[in-house]
């Protein structure tokens, strides 16, 4: 998708700024604090109903301002059909509109704009717990598998209904049949992200080859939560059930699992490097990046945000080799222009971010 137009208002230290990229590279260049990233933040939020830094009622929105706004105008390449977003935020309170239509859920917006992120807190993907990776697969299913989000909500209701009973000890009967509901909507969510997981596998290696060579030959698993290779998940719920009565929680199940990745040269889990993780979490976002363009017919957006402070100068070029080759509408922030050592061949449009104000400065083909 080549985004055109993006209208922004009261988004941290943004009054009001409007940009409108180029297909290629965005830079969006500017001193610490001055709303660079306030930027990506806005287009993440269209994308994921939240921001990469949290959620709106903290601190998105700009210090006396009622309420946030942002617009977002694209084209899908593989319809050429224009399309347009609005969303008006005030933290506890939103109104969307989708092509000229109000939304009822923010998920409406949601699957219409797609990004992938990557940030200074993308390297907890591999060194936090589980629940970034569950995101990431869950995201990746919500936009390539239609029917995946009636699955995940109906998992997410059982899930819900069960704590709740076990944290109020309720009755066995009341157990069994929440049991029932949340065995088979976690056996359908499991299917869904186990078959994704394997579609993952050749991208996954491919990026991870592009990045981090020095490790070897990339390998991923997919761990359901629970034993399945023992018990079907009904089982499963019912053995552990005393210990979940006890604890006032569901201690097994989808919600429980997680995405491994490993390295020929880092045997038994070894812990990767600070410096490794992100670039391991950076593989696995483009490797859902490439996966999304190849199930939809075209790239999402990608944002890189303070790029030249996360990856040294041969991976970055290596990534944004490998991006503009792809045709992908990439956004990325830095502090200077120089510091990110662009190749000028490369399609490139430059924005000033100052005070809030974001203005555009030439393209690679004029500088």
């Amino acid at each position: 998708m080549k985004l055109q137009q993006l209208e922004i208002a009261d988004v941290r230290s943004i009054r009001q700024a409007s940009v409108e990229p180029g297909d290629g590279l965005n830079l969006l260049v500017g001193g610490n604090g001055a709303g660079k990233t306030s930027v990506l933040e806005a287009l993440h939020l269209l994308a994921y109903g939240r921001s990469f830094r949290g959620r709106v009622r903290d601190g998105l929105i700009r210090t006396g301002a009622p309420a946030l706004q942002v617009f977002a105008r694209w084209t899908e390449q593989d319809s050429s059909r224009r399309r347009q977003v609005g969303l008006r935020h005030a933290g506890n309170e939103w109104e969307g509109r989708l092509d000229g239509a109000d939304v009822g859920q923010l998920s409406e917006l949601c699957t219409a704009l797609a990004a992938v992120t990557f940030e200074p807190g993308s390297h907890a993907l591999l060194s936090g717990g589980g629940e970034p990776r569950r995101r990431l697969l869950d995201w990746g299913l919500f936009h390539v598998e239609p029917g995946f989000m009636p699955v995940w909500r109906r998992h997410a209701r059982a899930l819900k209904q069960r704590n709740a009973l076990l944290k109020s000890g309720g009755a066995l009967a009341a157990l069994d049949a929440w049991d029932g509901e949340l065995a088979a909507a976690g056996e359908l969510l499991d299917r869904h992200r186990r078959a994704y997981v394997e579609a993952l596998e050749p991208q996954v290696e491919h990026w991870a080859k592009e990045l981090l060579p020095e490790l070897g030959p990339a390998h991923h698993a997919y761990v359901p939560g629970w034993r399945r290779e023992d018990l079907a998940l009904a089982d499963a719920l019912l053995v552990s059930r005393e210990r979940d009565l006890q604890l006032g929680y569901t201690t097994i199940g989808p919600h429980r699992a997680d995405l491994q990745l490993g390295f020929a040269a880092r045997p038994g889990h070894e812990a990767l490097s600070r410096g490794q993780s992100k670039l391991a979490a950076l593989a696995l976002l483009l490797a859902q990046a490439e996966d999304f363009r190849a199930r939809r017919g075209e790239w999402p957006l990608i944002l890189l945000d303070d790029l030249a402070s996360e990856l040294d100068r041969q991976h970055r070029h290596a990534l944004l080799s490998a991006l503009v080759a792809s045709g992908a509408q990439v956004f990325i922030t830095g502090t200077e222009l120089e510091a990110l050592a662009l190749d000028p061949a490369w399609p490139s449009t430059v924005f000033h971010v100052e005070h809030g104000l974001c203005g555009r400065l030439d393209s690679s083909s004029e500088r």
